[in-house]
């Protein structure tokens, strides 16, 4: 079981090129898988964490429900944004400057093989992080992703996710508003879930930007704690 993760931080990358290299990578794991499987043998498969962020874009999940864009496409053209439909779960969501998107492509063989857990632990991660802000993050029942103050008509959402997995490899991930502009939100149905706020760090805490950067570490440090793993 290979726990080494290999971490690369995209940049600034268009989410249609980052999707492509996503699918590349996910599909070398998997093609190692099979030929492991084959050949019998005992083939070591890599893992990938992605850092990136995304020019001003939609995304829609192949369950989700095109009506929650709520701009045609001359609109989006205006606004800047594109708009794709992928391959993972989940409904509509937003990416863009000042959210720190992250792409774990693990071979959870290498792990646990248990996609709830997975998702739980991801959670995890951002609730352990945002804690670190002096914020109580938690999970909302029934609604995957990271939200504050639940229960409460001030609940709003910090962090959306949404993941695909074959063969136990897994692709896409979360998004963690930490500096976001946060009016590309009301363009949508955010994940389908009517009459829920949107947030972002920087919001959070009174502060007009927050260090990227730092969040980031902070982010590593959990992932690899939760996941017992070493990025390299």
């Amino acid at each position: 079981m290979n726990k080494q993760v290999k971490l690369q931080d995209l940049g600034f990358r268009d989410y249609k090129d980052t999707w492509d290299y996503q699918e590349e990578l996910f599909k070398g794991i998997v093609e190692t898988k099979v030929t492991s499987r084959r050949e019998e043998t005992n083939l070591q498969t890599n893992n990938y964490f992605l850092f990136v962020e995304h020019p001003h874009v939609y995304t829609l999940g192949k369950s989700g429900d095109l009506s929650n864009l709520l701009l045609n496409e001359t609109q989006l053209e205006e606004k800047g944004a594109t708009f794709y439909k992928i391959n993972r779960g989940g409904d509509i969501t937003y990416h863009g400057p000042g959210q720190i998107v992250g792409y774990p492509i693990l071979d959870l063989e290498n792990f646990f093989t248990d996609i709830h857990k997975y998702l739980r632990l991801l959670e995890e991660m951002i609730i352990l992080t945002l804690a670190e802000y002096g914020l109580k993050a938690e999970r909302s029942s029934g609604e995957t992703g990271v939200w504050l103050d639940v229960g409460t008509p001030f609940a709003r959402k910090i962090c959306a996710m949404g993941v695909r997995a074959s063969r136990w490899v897994t692709m896409h991930g979360f998004a963690l508003n930490v500096n976001a502009n946060l009016g590309y939100f009301d363009n949508i149905i955010p994940c389908g879930i009517r009459g829920k706020a949107v947030t972002s760090l920087n919001v959070e805490l009174g502060k007009k930007t927050v260090d990227e950067s730092e969040v980031k570490e902070k982010l590593m440090k959990h992932f690899s704690k939760l996941f017992e793993a070493e990025f390299v």
